[in-house]
């Protein structure tokens, strides 16, 4: 029987490549998306999952900030599925890269509740749908996309450190107070990833910031859904922040 695994923030770039990983490790996806012109990208990705990986997919539109909407997300995954979650990952993220004189309270309060409170609302929703299902030999994993703004401090991203910060906070909590209940937690912490974003910055840009990394270049997505993959395949691991940023940090 196949297991399944829910993924917030799923549409594009990071969330993308870490669904089709949890479709080629056998999982049936749950791909949320919050916004209606993540729709049609959330659909393609769920048919090539299904198409590649002979696997079942369901899209949700939900606005993960909101417990309300992280509640009916659950229940849609558990009505199409089972009554079993295997695997959450909390991915679901935007930023503001705005100083903390000119930012707005809507702005920073916006970062906390899609940053940090989704995970919170999910996986306090989604443990009932482990611990009641799992064991040493069948656990079950929650992992958190972090970033290296929760490791060290970034200009411009006080509020986004601040929820990565808690989400490496929550992470290693939850992974002691349920270590013996079959249930792992892991947080990823990206650095410089070419996603959309990095894309729009002009070359000469991108080659400064290439040139700050030790490695000496960019990560790709599928970096971070090795992570995810080595995370989800690692019975011994739990409580740990795996970092992809190719040196900058070293922890």
């Amino acid at each position: 029987m196949a297991k399944t695994a829910i993924i917030t923030g799923g549409s594009r770039g990071i969330g993308e490549a870490m669904a089709l990983k949890l479709g080629e490790l056998g999982y049936n996806v749950v791909i949320n998306y919050r916004s209606e012109s993540s729709k049609a990208l959330s659909d393609d990705l769920a048919a090539k999952i299904s198409g590649q990986y002979g696997v079942e997919t369901l899209v949700v539109r939900a606005d993960v900030s909101k417990y309300e909407d992280c509640e009916a997300l659950v229940k849609a995954a558990v009505d199409k599925f089972g009554d079993k979650i295997d695997v959450l990952v909390n991915n679901a993220g935007i930023t503001n890269n705005c100083n903390w004189i000119d930012i707005t309270q809507k702005q920073y309060e916006s970062v906390i509740g899609t940053n940090l409170l989704s995970a919170m609302h999910m996986t306090h929703l989604v443990l009932p749908y482990m611990i009641n299902h799992s064991s040493k030999d069948d656990q079950c994993c929650i992992v958190n996309t972090a970033s290296i703004g929760g490791l060290i401090g970034v200009i411009n991203q006080a509020d986004y450190c601040a929820s990565k910060s808690g989400v490496i906070g929550l992470t290693r909590a939850l992974a002691l107070e349920f270590a013996g209940r079959g249930v792992r937690v892991n947080a990823i912490a990206p650095g410089m990833i070419m996603t959309d974003m990095l894309r729009g910055v002009n070359q000469d840009e991108l080659n400064a910031l290439a040139a700050t990394i030790p490695q000496g270049y960019i990560g790709d997505v599928s970096d971070i859904a090795g992570a995810l993959g080595y995370l989800l395949t690692a019975p011994y691991v739990t409580g740990q922040v795996i970092s992809p940023n190719g040196g900058i940090v070293q922890q």
